[in-house]
């Protein structure tokens, strides 16, 4: 055991019971939330360790009193203004207390009369407050230009003594401005990109203005994508035929990304090479190559673009979450919260989607008037609704409904917008209203990968999958880094245009396969006649999903013709399904 005079902080949340007992997975979402936001950083910042943590409260020592005073001013500060506009029932709240003494630590724990006398102060600290011994404010008194109030002495629990206690005031603003008020008061700050001119390295003029095209429309086609300030031609072809310096032209076009690339043109051949550059750490993030007969020197320009303009967000939203990742910041402005929400979103999990949902939710309370954060609320909430993550189906429904509406309202330009309406639309069984956004979607960015692969979705949904088949396998050509579940989309294009050998190669290009996906295998199986394979398959699906039965099982999914409806039943009634099933005599009555 080591013994050594210390400050220590105690922090306790004011009724936590009632909170939870309201809501529990939210209150200890948003408790989480300020724990990675404000309060751990807050912390460390401080040179503060954080000793013992408990449900509703922690433990911390600081080596120098002025630094756990510091830290508990800005903790109380800025929970003040975030809970400015929450509902009174609903606020997070902590009382504080912190005391000078001598502190006895033993495997990472620490007992002693300092730690007592710390965590009975708290408890008579005001909701939002700060109380303190009297060691802690002499201290303070020169050294910090805060409020202190004599409380006089208390008689604590289970201590033998009195003690003089004093109370901070966190009224006056001794702290420098939060940039949660800045994040506040501004609009979304999206991440900013410029093209530069593509140089001509074929030693032949004529080719220059395939060089100036090519740039031109990288350039028109990445302005489609909501979620990018793309730099416009004028200002990048400023640089034309002059040397670069990446970080000075970051620096004078305000831009975080440049992509630059070369034309050059042997024989009957050109190849078109193209790297993205983060000006601010002067580091690639992607390159790539392209190579192609010059048979129809337009046809590659048009191809090339799409590449490149369904490939570099993708790029650029991977180096966000990077950069994200590695700095961890306190308060996120909303581009920044909705990137986060995202990355929750594609996990696919009941607590990260709750997660997603609130800081999603966050971006919007930033930024009312960003389309794009509505649009995602709306897939997040859409999620919870699909896997019924939520109470109230019919609320959240509303709830999405209006988000989109909203969404509209902002932006009807925006292609992510008209993307998720066409796949809330399709979830909810409305095929037609979910073709006129896709088509709308696709009209406003043909060369987006995640629009291409749904519609090639939706071709499936509507019983023309040879259509579908073509679209999705665009997508995999546009983003050569597509997501994974574009094989899944595949393999049931595949398995609807009954070829079968083709849709399980596609489903084996999985990482894991969930239970729909093992119940489209078993039945491309049970439709080849390979009973083991198929038997197999369905043994995944019961591990996986217990109470699986054919007809509830189909009612989840959204063909617009009957036939293909029965054609996957009669699949899994030959892959052994309706064996033991829920729905095995309904089955049967076929």
């Amino acid at each position: 055991m080591e013994q050594r005079l210390a400050a220590v902080l105690a922090a306790d949340m004011a009724g936590y019971s009632r909170l939870m007992e309201a809501d529990e997975a939210g209150t200890i979402a948003r408790l989480r939330t300020h724990r990675i936001e404000l309060i751990d950083p807050a912390i460390a910042k401080n040179k503060g360790r954080i000793i013992k943590t408990t449900g509703d409260g922690m433990l911390v020592e600081f080596q120098s009193v002025t630094d756990a005073v510091k830290c508990a001013v800005e903790i109380q500060q800025r929970m003040k203004r975030r809970n400015a506009d929450v509902p009174q029932d609903r606020r997070i709240e902590f009382r504080i207390g912190i005391n000078l003494g001598d502190i006895i630590f033993d495997d990472d724990d620490i007992f002693g009369d300092g730690v007592n006398i710390a965590a009975r102060i708290e408890q008579l600290a005001d909701v939002g407050g700060i109380c303190v011994t009297a060691a802690v404010a002499t201290q303070i008194a020169d050294r910090l230009e805060v409020f202190i109030e004599d409380l006089g002495e208390k008689t604590l629990k289970n201590i033998s003594r009195p003690v003089h206690l004093f109370r901070v005031g966190i009224e006056g603003s001794v702290l420098p401005p939060s940039t949660e008020e800045t994040d506040a008061k501004r609009s979304v700050s999206k991440p900013s990109i410029v093209v530069l001119p593509f140089n001509n390295m074929s030693g032949d003029p004529d080719q220059e203005f395939f060089a100036d095209g090519l740039t031109e429309d990288i350039i028109t086609e990445l302005s489609r994508r909501h979620e990018l300030f793309v730099i416009s031609r004028n200002s990048s072809f400023v640089y034309k035929n002059r040397p670069v310096n990446v970080r000075e032209v970051a620096e004078k076009l305000g831009a975080q990304y440049l992509v630059e690339g070369s034309v050059r043109k042997s024989g009957d051949r050109v190849r078109v090479t193209v790297q993205l550059i983060d000006a601010v750490n002067d580091a690639h993030v992607w390159a790539d190559k392209f190579d192609r007969r010059l048979d129809d020197i337009f046809a590659i320009q048009d191809e090339v673009t799409a590449a490149i303009a369904a490939t570099l967000p993708g790029r650029v939203e991977a180096a966000q979450r990077d950069h994200l990742g590695r700095t961890k910041p306190a308060n996120m402005a909303a581009y920044e919260c909705a990137l986060a929400a995202k990355v929750l979103h594609h996990r696919s999990t009941v607590a990260d989607n709750e997660q997603a949902q609130f800081l999603i939710g966050r971006a919007v309370a930033l930024d009312p008037a960003y389309a794009h954060a509505h649009a995602w609320r709306a897939c997040i909430l859409g999620q919870a609704w699909v896997h019924g993550w939520c109470a109230d189906k019919d609320a959240v429904w509303a709830e999405i409904l209006a988000e989109l509406e909203r969404a509209l309202a902002l932006d009807d330009n925006d292609a992510d917008v008209h993307r998720i309406l066409a796949a809330v639309h399709v979830n909810n069984n409305a095929l037609t209203t979910a073709r006129y956004h896709q088509e709308r979607a696709l009209a406003l960015n043909p060369n987006y990968d995640l629009v291409v692969v749904q519609q090639g979705e939706l071709l499936t949904w509507l019983g023309r999958p040879e259509e579908g088949i073509e679209w999705i396998r665009k997508a995999m050509r546009l983003n050569p880094h597509h997501p994974e579940r574009f094989w899944s989309h595949l393999g049931k294009a595949h398995f609807a245009a009954r070829e079968y050998g083709e849709a399980i190669e596609a489903f084996m290009h999985l990482t894991a396969m969930d239970h729909v996906q093992h119940a489209f295998v078993a039945a491309c199986y049970g439709w080849l006649g390979d009973v083991i394979a198929a038997s197999a398959h369905m043994d995944k699906v019961r591990a996986l999903a217990p109470e699986f039965g054919i007809e509830s099982f189909l009612a989840t999914l959204h063909y617009a013709q009957e036939s293909d409806v029965q054609h996957l039943r009669e699949g899994l009634v030959k892959a052994g399904a309706g064996e033991g099933s829920p729905a095995a005599s309904d089955v049967a009555a076929q």
